[in-house]
C-alpha cells in the first residue's frame, strides 16, 4: 500500500494508557518524517480529516465509531489502536502498534472496506452507522409495534422491545447480544434482529445489500428512539418512517497484512475446542 505522509490522531484521554501511547506514536510518526495533526475536540469537527492519508484512533471501539462519519465522507482510512475492552474495530493492540507502527507508516498494511448503513428519519434527520441502527421506545422499556417494509413488500409487524439493523461489521455488537447471527465482514447483506419479540417465531432476517427498508411506528402514544451506533440519536418526524439502506460510502479500516477475521473471533469471543482425538 501507499506510505502514509499525513496522519491525524484521535486520542481518547479517558482510556487508561491512551495518552501515553498517543504521545509515543506521534513521536514515532514525526521521526519518520510524517506530518501529524491531533483532533482538537471529539466528536471530530466537520472537515477535520480533509487532506490526511489516514487517521489513527487510540481508544476503544466507541472512540472509533465517533470518527466514522467524517472518515467515510473524506475517504480517509482509519487505524484503530485498542485501549478499551473487546476491540473488534480497533484491530491493533497497543503492543502491535508499538512493534509495527514504523512498517505501517511505510505502507505495510491492507485496507478493509466496510459497509455503512444510511438512515433517515425525515428532512434534515440523516446519519451513517458502521455497526447498527437501533429502534426502540424513546422513554420507556416497553413493547412497541413496528411495521417493516422491504421495498414495496410487507415483512411483518413486530411486537417487541425494539429492532436492530446491522451491517456485517456490527454483527458482533448489539446484534450478537440479542441472539442475532455472526456475519463475515465481506458479506453484502443487512441483518434485522428483533429484541425480545413477543412472538417466539420472530427471528433475524438477512436482506440483500440493495434493500430499501422502512419502519413505521404503529404503537399508540409512543415516540421512537433511533440510535446510530449507540452514540447518536435521530429525531423521528411525526408520521414519517425510519428509512434504512446501505450507503454508497464505505469506511476503510487499516489492518495488518496477516490479519485474520476468524482469529479475532476466536480470541475475542473465547471460542474453544479442536479436532477430536484419533479413534474417538
Amino acid at each position: 500500500m501507499q506510505p502514509i505522509h499525513r496522519l491525524a490522531f484521535v486520542v481518547n484521554e479517558q482510556k487508561c494508557g491512551a495518552p501515553e501511547l498517543g504521545r509515543m506514536l506521534m513521536a514515532a510518526a514525526r521521526a519518520a518524517g510524517v506530518e501529524i495533526g491531533q483532533a482538537p475536540s471529539f466528536p471530530l469537527p466537520g472537515g477535520f480529516l480533509r487532506g490526511f492519508d489516514a487517521c489513527c484512533v487510540i481508544g476503544g471501539d466507541g472512540t472509533l465509531l465517533g470518527v466514522v462519519g467524517e472518515a467515510a465522507r473524506q475517504q480517509v482510512p482509519v487505524i484503530g489502536v485498542n485501549r478499551g475492552s473487546l476491540g473488534f474495530l480497533t484491530t491493533f493492540s497497543a503492543e502491535e502498534a508499538r512493534a509495527h507502527f514504523a512498517d505501517l507508516l511505510m505502507g505495510a498494511y491492507r485496507l478493509a472496506p466496510r459497509a455503512l448503513l444510511d438512515c433517515s428519519t425525515g428532512p434534515g434527520q440523516h446519519d451513517l452507522a458502521l455497526n447498527d441502527v437501533v429502534i426502540k421506545d424513546e422513554v420507556n422499556s416497553r413493547l412497541v409495534r413496528l411495521e417493516v417494509m422491504a421495498g414495496d413488500e410487507l415483512v411483518t409487524d413486530y411486537y417487541c422491545d425494539g429492532l436492530i439493523f446491522t451491517t456485517p461489521t456490527g454483527s458482533t455488537a448489539y446484534n450478537l447480544s440479542a441472539g442475532g447471527p455472526l456475519i463475515h465482514p465481506t458479506a453484502e447483506v443487512v441483518a434485522m434482529t428483533p429484541v425480545c419479540p413477543h412472538t417466539l417465531s420472530n427471528r433475524s432476517i438477512i436482506f440483500r445489500n440493495d434493500v430499501k427498508l422502512r419502519v413505521y411506528n404503529r404503537t399508540e402514544n409512543a415516540r421512537l428512539l433511533v440510535a446510530m451506533d449507540g452514540q447518536r440519536n435521530l429525531t423521528l418526524c411525526q408520521g414519517a418512517p425510519v428509512e434504512i439502506s446501505v450507503s454508497p460510502l464505505k469506511l476503510a479500516l487499516v489492518q495488518r497484512v496477516d490479519y485474520s477475521h476468524f482469529a479475532v473471533l476466536r480470541t475475542k469471543l473465547q471460542w474453544s475446542g479442536g479436532a477430536a482425538p484419533a479413534g474417538t
